[in-house]
């Protein structure tokens, strides 16, 4: 399957200077293309979360299970909420710099288990690895008619993503 993070949205994203943790709410769009005429897919078990220069910023949430035939898109909408997550001193750093800098680098990972159908024929379980990029550029709440002491997040353009099964 071929996968694509068409939106992100930041309802929140606050990053607490006293002890380096972060609280982020994010609802992302992403949707799944079956490029294939003849393989239908069984997405069981899927799961997506946000990462932050590898780690982990948001817990996992899981994806409905379902059916993708022959050329088909499945789009999911999920909500990624991350509450009070320690993040390393050099992380929060790092975090901190990119915020001034106007631009932050997320990664939306999908991880889970897939299987092919061909006909009546079902495979076993695969390994499903997703990464897709989010580009965020940060500005001030003047420039939206909101609090200045609050940075916009705002996602710039539809990515593709890279896929591993």
């Amino acid at each position: 399957p071929k996968f694509y993070l068409q939106d992100a949205s930041v309802a929140q994203f606050n990053l607490s200077s006293g002890d380096g943790t972060l609280t982020a709410v994010l609802q992302v769009t992403l949707a799944s293309r079956n490029p294939n005429d003849r393989i239908g897919v069984y997405y069981d078990r899927v799961d997506a979360f946000a990462l932050y220069k590898g780690q982990q910023v948001t817990a996992a949430t899981a994806l409905p299970p379902g059916y993708q035939g022959h050329n088909d898109v499945t789009v999911w909408s999920p909500y990624l909420y991350g509450a009070a997550v320690p993040l390393g001193p050099y992380l929060a750093d790092a975090l901190s710099q990119d915020q001034n800098a106007g631009y932050i680098l997320l990664y939306v990972r999908v991880v889970g288990n897939l299987r092919w159908k061909v006909g009546t024929w079902i495979s076993g379980h695969y390994h499903l690895q997703v990464n897709c990029p989010v580009f965020l550029t940060v500005d001030s709440g003047r420039s939206h008619g909101g609090d200045p002491s609050t940075p916009y997040l705002r996602f710039q353009h539809m990515t593709a993503c890279s896929v591993d099964v």
